[in-house]
């Protein structure tokens, strides 16, 4: 399956369980692989054939700094169901969200989630 893959969408943010998460704040990082049919878009090189991406990225950074929640995984179900309502031509998402400084303590680098939507008929 064609994708167009937006890697590491770098967003400080305020989402999280705990009060100080939502003070404070922190990095967020966001990998988004779009599923859709390139076919078109690659054999008439037309933008109307695809999906912009620089005007994905925009509307998931916008998604990643607007309203607090308190689940990464309710964040990335936000993000993909925008992409699905904006872009009729994907059929697919895979949305991971990293939180870089989760407060656990523990020696590791980060924690992420990763959602995988198809498009509901």
């Amino acid at each position: 399956m064609d994708n167009i893959k937006i890697n590491g969408i770098k967003t400080y943010a305020y989402h999280g369980v705990f009060d100080a998460e939502r003070q404070l704040g922190q990095f967020f990082v966001t990998d988004v692989i779009m599923y859709l049919d390139l076919k078109g878009a690659s054999v008439a090189d037309d933008l109307e054939q695809t999906v912009h991406y620089g005007e994905a990225y925009e509307m998931i950074e916008e998604i990643i700094k607007g309203e607090s929640v308190n689940l990464i995984e309710h964040l990335a179900e936000r993000v993909s169901k925008s992409l699905f309502d904006r872009y009729d031509k994907i059929i697919g998402t895979e949305v991971t969200i990293t939180k870089t400084n989760p407060p656990i303590e523990g020696n590791y680098d980060n924690v992420s989630i990763t959602l995988n939507r198809k498009r509901e008929e």
